[in-house]
């Protein structure tokens, strides 16, 4: 049963983030190699740029600016159809502004390209269940885990990819995928989702969504088959039909995401 708005992760070409566009300090913080802000911001456009083509669409998982408001105005320049979960340090962050800035800042992010997703996604790529967040289900650039009420829940072992954390040294670890672009491998750039599915078909416990809720609603029906019924009351029952039911909504989701045509993208700014 999915948790949170619905999105078609079969549509994206590319994920990214943490670019974090005119921020004065990042250089210093995340070890990046520039001497200037304006270096910084070209050699991110151009890297951008020549990964990406204008009719590709990419994920950006968050802080895509941290400066005056106005920089996010050289974000039109970026090739693509661009879609952004919100970081922290987003001016539309249910995490870090109100309603009322939100509402202020959101029509700066729309008239330079994105599209403003909620803050967690899920939905399927290839049959794989796949959530998508600015935050980790735990890790953090500071010593505490942050923002705790706006990440995702606990791993129960499906496949997140994040942001946030700006670790250098690994994107994949565990059930998480860390994409942001000051990973060594990433190269200050968008990357393609084809690394992502071959991570995602790499996990070994990790299955197609179908074929789990298939197993799952098999075993629940064989348990309540093999259950003694005649000393049951009507709570086993109505615990039995809940039980059930949950399995079936999750089977019913799982046929839905193999035919994404029939099922509506529900996470919408």
């Amino acid at each position: 049963m999915s948790k949170y708005p619905w999105f078609n992760f079969d549509q994206v070409d590319f994920v990214a983030a943490d670019t974090h566009f005119s921020h004065t300090r990042i250089s210093e913080l995340a070890e990046r190699p520039f001497s200037t802000i304006d270096e910084m911001n070209a050699e991110l456009i151009r890297q951008w740029n020549q990964a990406v083509s204008p009719t590709d669409v990419v994920l950006h998982l968050g802080d895509v600016a941290l400066g005056p408001i106005e920089s996010i105005g050289l974000t039109a320049q970026l090739h693509g159809r661009r879609f952004l979960v919100p970081g922290n340090h987003d001016r539309v962050s249910p995490a870090t502004q109100s309603r009322k800035a939100i509402e202020r800042f959101a029509p700066l992010y729309e008239a330079a390209g994105w599209t403003i997703l909620p803050e967690v996604i899920e939905g399927t790529r290839h049959g794989y269940r796949i959530l998508a967040s600015h935050y980790p289900y735990k890790g953090d650039s500071q010593e505490s885990d942050r923002h705790t009420s706006h990440r995702p829940r606990w791993d129960d072992g499906i496949p997140l990819l994040h942001g946030h954390t700006h670790a250098r040294d690994h994107g994949p670890n565990g059930h998480q995928f860390h994409v942001g672009v000051d990973v060594d491998a990433h190269a200050y750039a968008p990357i393609p989702f084809t690394i992502i599915d071959e991570w995602v078909r790499g996990l070994p416990d990790v299955e197609p969504w179908l074929d789990v809720a298939v197993r799952e609603a098999r075993q629940l029906v064989a348990d309540l088959d093999a259950t003694e019924t005649s000393k049951s009351d009507a709570m086993f029952y109505t615990m039995g039909y809940n039980e059930l039911r949950v399995a079936l909504e999750e089977l019913l989701g799982a046929l839905d995401s193999s035919h994404p045509d029939s099922r509506p993208n529900t996470a919408k700014a």
